[in-house]
């Protein structure tokens, strides 16, 4: 796939899509790759033309030395997009990537037509236990990694979910496996580092926040929190645990549509 050239290293992109339809960014959770998005793909295009991306740390973007900062990562978006000559774009984030998300929001919002906010908070987890994590797997290498996508099983689906669909719940969580553990780490420091709680209200673009309520990372009063606090932003609970567009696929990729759309 193609790369957008940065300052200091690259970005792994993919545009799917009409040419001339209106763009919409997908931004990846914390160690997965753009391939999370697969779901959303054949229905967003119908509408949209679709621009996925590995955040810097994961997949084929580089891994650049850390730790890095949301700020780093929300400018590495605005570089991709100014390279690919795209001025305004819809961007859905989940996870860390609702955490770049929101820094866009408030940060250049003139540049955004829509903002989606899926499974995340303005404030994800404790400095304490992103710092035991950051530790462990700098620690820890390709094992810690490994080890990593056996304990990812349960916090990004369900029980039920699992067991339906092993084949998937294995294609999501060797995207975990394979990141690099200097990337992880480093992008764990942009998280722990996250806080948006006092910035929300300065968000003036449409937004949407949505939830999982078997979610056990960010949970629904993360979202609610955030919709509190951004003036005449959505919100949609859904059924699944912290990634929902790939436990509810359908249900998700028809949410974001028809907000994206209205």
């Amino acid at each position: 796939m193609p790369t957008v050239k940065l300052a200091d290293g690259e970005l792994n992109y993919r545009f799917d899509g009409p040419v001339d339809a209106p763009v919409l960014v997908l931004s990846n959770s914390l160690g997965t790759s753009l391939g999370m998005w697969d779901a959303q793909v054949p229905a967003f295009t119908e509408h949209f033309r679709v621009l996925r991306y590995d955040t810097r740390g994961h997949g084929g973007s580089s891994v650049t030395p850390g730790p890095y900062s949301i700020e780093h990562l929300g400018r590495d978006v605005l570089a991709m997009v100014d390279s690919l000559g795209v001025d305004r774009f819809a961007f859905c984030g989940l996870s860390m990537g609702g955490l770049i998300a929101q820094w866009l929001g408030i940060n250049a919002g003139e540049r955004l037509t829509r903002l989606v906010l899926c499974n995340t908070g303005a404030k994800i987890g404790t400095d304490e236990v992103w710092s035991d994590r950051i530790e462990t797997v700098l620690q820890g290498g390709e094992q810690a990694m490994r080890d990593m996508r056996d304990a990812s099983i349960s916090r990004w689906f369900t029980p039920a979910f699992a067991k339906q669909q092993p084949a998937e719940v294995n294609r999501i969580t060797q995207m975990i496996a394979g990141t690099s553990p200097q990337g992880y780490a480093a992008n764990c420091a942009a998280v722990r580092d996250a806080d948006f709680r006092e910035q929300l209200g300065a968000i003036k673009v449409p937004t949407l926040v949505v939830c999982g309520t078997r979610d056990p990372v960010t949970t629904p009063e993360h979202g609610r929190f955030m919709q509190a606090h951004i003036a005449n932003a959505a919100l949609v609970e859904l059924d699944a645990a912290h990634l929902s567009n790939v436990e509810m696929g359908e249900g998700f990729t028809q949410q974001v549509l028809d907000f994206l759309r209205s």
